[in-house]
Order: C-alpha cells, then structure tokens, then sequence
C-alpha cells in the first residue's frame, strides 16, 4: 500500500491507510515512560521490559533511542549504545553500536524500519563515529516472517546497507559462532583516518592479544 512521508524537525510522519506513524529521536527515557508498547513488540523480551531497557540506553550519554508511535503507542524503535564492556569493540574510541531494531508485525508493509534508520542517520552525530551492528541469527524473527536465515541475513544485509552500512569480515568468536551471524559498519565522514584504521587492525585479532599490545 502507498505511503507519504513528510518531515518536521526531528519527526517524520508516515501516513498510512491504518493512520499517522510518527518516526522521532533521539528521544527520552521519560518521554518512553509516557507511552505503551505494542504487546507484538517481543523479539528481545517481553514489552514491558523491551521499554525499560529502551528507557536505560536513551539515558546513556551516548545512548540514542528513535522510535516509531502511534497515537501514544510505540509501535518501532532503533537504539544506538557504546559497545559491551566486555566486547573488543569497546577498546575503541569511536565506536558507537546499533543495538536493535524491531518494528510490530501489524506495520511491516510500511518500511517503518528503513525510515526509522534514515531518520537516526540524518543526526550529524553519526558523522563521528563508526557504527557497527552485530546480526545474531537466533534473534531473527524466521517464523513470522517466513523466511529461511540466509534469506533474513539478504533483507538485513539490504536494510542496512540502505544507510551506507557494509559487511566486514572478522575473526570475533561471537560472530564466528554460527556461519549466519554477521558484522555491518558505517565509517563516519568525520572519523579521523587512524581510527579507521584501528578498527580495521581489530577486525582479526586473537581475544584479548591486541589491546595489551597496544598498552605496551
């Protein structure tokens, strides 16, 4: 079904035949408190709990939080966060992880989830950072979308990719642990060359090997 979308400030509206989807952020935690989520909203956890932990990355100093509402309902959201301390990415300076992204069921056919990523990635901010996205296949929704993993890794690739994000290779035992997982990057026009040369220096490393070199 056809759309129209039109920009005001740091909200996109989406119109739809089932009504307005209104795309903002970064937002607030307690903007979040005031409104609910939809109860199809549980391909991380539960919505409760999904909105609590949406509340706690939009408080982080460099958390982010776009989210998709309608009416007083938060039918989509994106988040951005520092990488887990316990990750090597995080030995990194500029590197700021997308964390999830996940839209309702009910407004699939909209494209809510590439618009909503349009709208984080028109924030200057991303400019100074690389962006990366860690894609693990066991938390890929294959039963309600019908799709086989190597077919939800070809929409995912798509999806980000329609923001500059690209596949990069890399020895992480994370990723290396089922052949489907895979890393995504964004380099921000503004990252300093060094700094993307360290990361790329990350890329493969044994665990834990190349930050004590570094501190030598």
């Amino acid at each position: 079904m056809s759309t129209a979308c039109a920009e005001i400030g740091n909200v996109f509206q989406v119109i739809t035949p089932h009504g307005v989807a209104f795309l903002e952020g970064p937002v607030s935690g307690d903007y979040l408190d005031t409104l609910a989520f939809d109860e199809k909203l549980n391909n991380f956890r539960q919505p409760e709990k999904q909105k609590a932990a949406l509340k706690e990355i939009a408080d982080l100093p460099e958390g982010m939080v776009y989210i998709v509402r309608v009416g007083a309902k938060v039918v989509g959201y994106v988040t951005f966060l520092p990488p887990d301390r316990h990750s090597r990415w995080s030995k990194h300076p500029r590197v700021l992880e997308l964390g999830a992204i996940e839209v309702s069921p009910d407004w699939w056919e909209y494209k809510l989830a590439r618009k909503l990523l349009e709208l984080a990635f028109s924030n200057p901010v991303m400019e100074d950072y690389i962006v990366i996205t860690i894609e693990f296949c066991w938390h890929w929704d294959l039963r309600n979308t019908g799709l086989d993993v190597w077919q939800y890794q070809k929409m995912l690739t798509k999806l980000f990719g329609s923001v500059g994000m690209q596949k990069e290779l890399t020895d992480d035992p994370d990723i290396l642990e089922h052949i489907a997982n895979v890393l995504m990057v964004r380099y921000g026009k503004r990252v300093p060359q060094k700094d993307i040369e360290l990361f790329k220096e990350m890329l493969f490393m044994r665990q834990g090997v190349f930050f004590r070199e570094q501190c030598k």
